[in-house]
């Protein structure tokens, strides 16, 4: 089995059995409703399966302070993003610290129940300069939490049900089932490679240096709410599986889905990419090139720069840092500035811009770039869209 503890110390679990839950859904009849966002909703399964260990619910005022301004929880555990529940003031009027609250999905089916411990109004500005580093409205991240409601209600959560019609079934696994699977597999040593785009070629070399070192690989795609213009979660989970086919050794590469949404918050999501990571087992984890990036809000590597100051004692999973691969043709092979010694003229880039358009227009990429297996589905998928 791994050899890491889950982040914290202890893997948490908020999913209720079937008596408390059936007695949370009678008391819930007569609780103020919150509605939750998509990203919210993604959050609630998060807390619910443990892949937020050790928070057990919606962070409270002090925590999001703390976070915020010094990038930890009160206890000192580092912790980068604050996780709420924001809600309108006309909701949070109707709700009283140390009360309850349910919590129901898009479609008004009863999630959770959340106990009140605290209610604060939400500081927009504060996790804009201090999570994002930007209040610009252009940043998917920040135009999503200003579009939030202005009250955040924190406590422990307890979840009757957990996103159970959510796509992907066959690959959402928990924590406690990546860790049972590494363990039946025998591996001591996991990386996790985090993605929420197709793989390509510059990818697929990270991952292959990384399974130089370590016993498995968990392609460990992110399904959450993403942001207008990315490729759709089912179409990236086609390249993953013909990629896993072709080209990846079957014995040592795991497929399963995480269902986090995406912030763009670039370092700071990084780690608690990081975290999430630990508390599903993995040991390794690797971060490139303006990971959890967006636009031009960070440095290239201000994801890898960042771990330098989180303590690792206690964030204990180890990060493998890359360069920025590419395709070299006097190499004949992927590389980095690290392993190749050509001048750039050798070296074949393609901006993600670049590619859709080849790929709207039916142009299969260069196979410096992409897999032909991939280019089709992605070509396909294209087409479809147009439609």
């Amino acid at each position: 089995m791994t050899t890491i503890e889950a982040y914290g110390g202890t893997l948490v679990n908020r999913i209720v059995d079937r008596p408390r839950a059936e007695q949370l859904l009678a008391e819930a009849k007569s609780l103020p409703r919150v509605t939750l966002t998509e990203r919210q909703t993604c959050d609630l399964e998060m807390i619910a399966i443990g892949a937020f260990s050790p928070l057990t619910g919606f962070v409270g005022e002090e925590e999001f302070s703390t976070i915020c301004n010094e990038m930890k929880l009160p206890s000192g555990l580092p912790w980068p993003i604050p996780i709420t529940c924001t809600v309108a003031r006309t909701v949070a009027d109707r709700v009283s610290v140390s009360g309850k609250v349910a919590l129901v999905d898009g479609a008004g089916q009863i999630s959770a129940v959340m106990t009140v411990t605290s209610k604060y109004p939400y500081d927009k500005m504060l996790e804009a300069s201090k999570v994002y580093r930007t209040d610009d409205m252009s940043h998917p991240g920040v135009a999503e939490s200003i579009a939030q409601g202005d009250t955040c209600l924190g406590g422990p959560v307890e979840v009757i049900c957990s996103n159970g019609e959510a796509e992907f079934p066959e690959f959402r696994l928990t924590p406690a089932e990546t860790r049972a699977e590494f363990s039946k597999r025998g591996w001591l040593t996991v990386v996790a490679f985090q993605t929420r785009n197709p793989i390509h070629r510059a990818h697929e070399y990270l991952t292959k240096c990384a399974l130089e070192i370590c016993d498995g690989l968990l392609i460990h795609p992110l399904v959450g709410k993403t942001k207008a213009g990315d490729i759709p979660a089912d179409v990236r989970m086609q390249c993953y599986r013909v990629l896993m086919e072709d080209y990846y050794p079957k014995n040592r590469v795991m497929l399963s889905v995480m269902p986090s949404a995406m912030r763009y918050a670039g370092p700071r999501e990084a780690v608690l990419h990081a975290i999430i990571r630990q508390n599903y087992g993995c040991t390794h984890f690797i971060v490139g090139r303006d990971h959890a990036g967006v636009g031009n809000y960070y440095g290239s590597y201000d994801a890898q720069h960042i771990f330098d100051e989180v303590d690792p004692g206690k964030l204990k999973i180890q990060p493998m840092k890359f360069e920025h691969s590419f395709f070299c043709k006097a190499c004949g092979s992927m590389a980095t500035t690290k392993t190749c010694g050509h001048n750039g003229e050798n070296h074949v880039f393609l901006s993600g811009t670049k590619v859709r358009e080849m790929l709207a227009a039916g142009q299969i990429p260069p196979v410096e770039f992409t897999r032909p297996e991939v280019a089709k589905l992605l070509i396909e998928a294209a087409r479809n869209d147009q439609q």
